[in-house]
């Protein structure tokens, strides 16, 4: 049986998209540096009301140009890139997107700290580990907390 983990990860919202007047994501972006580097777009995990509260947020930060070092082939709504969401995705793509990745809310605890986002580190259990199952909710939490006892 296959199973895989998710993983999270603190970016920061670039811009937004809308279809015709309905919500249709957000875009990311992982800081470098100074740099935002685009972390790719995520529109699953929004309800009417949380895309509402995102899009009321989002407005006032609305700016004319993309706020990534080098410009991607999206038409979107560019914000300043002062908000940082919580996203849960299966992998990333050699270029760092994050794939099938899913909304969790925004990070209210790291409003306004200028952290360096996109700091995810998989870890690896020890031997004498005690079993999880991969059907447990907790589990890829439980399994990054884990040491590594060996390489």
């Amino acid at each position: 049986m296959k199973k895989t983990c998710a993983q999270r990860e603190t970016l920061a919202i670039a811009g937004f998209a809308l279809d015709g007047k309905k919500w249709d994501g957000i875009y990311l972006g992982r800081r470098r540096g100074k740099e935002l580097i685009y972390a790719g777009k995520v529109d699953h995990g929004f309800d009417t009301a949380s895309a509402k509260d995102l899009q009321a947020r989002l407005k006032p930060l609305i700016r004319g140009t993309q706020p990534y070092a080098k410009k991607i082939a999206h038409r979107g709504i560019w914000v300043e890139p002062s908000l940082l969401a919580e996203i849960e995705y299966r992998a990333k793509s050699a270029e760092g997107k994050v794939r099938h990745p899913f909304f969790k809310g925004i990070r209210e605890d790291e409003l306004g700290r200028g952290v360096d986002v996109g700091n995810c580190h998989r870890r690896r259990p020890s031997r004498g580990a005690r079993r999880r199952l991969p059907s447990d909710p907790n589990f890829c939490a439980w399994l990054n907390r884990l040491p590594i006892s060996h390489q």
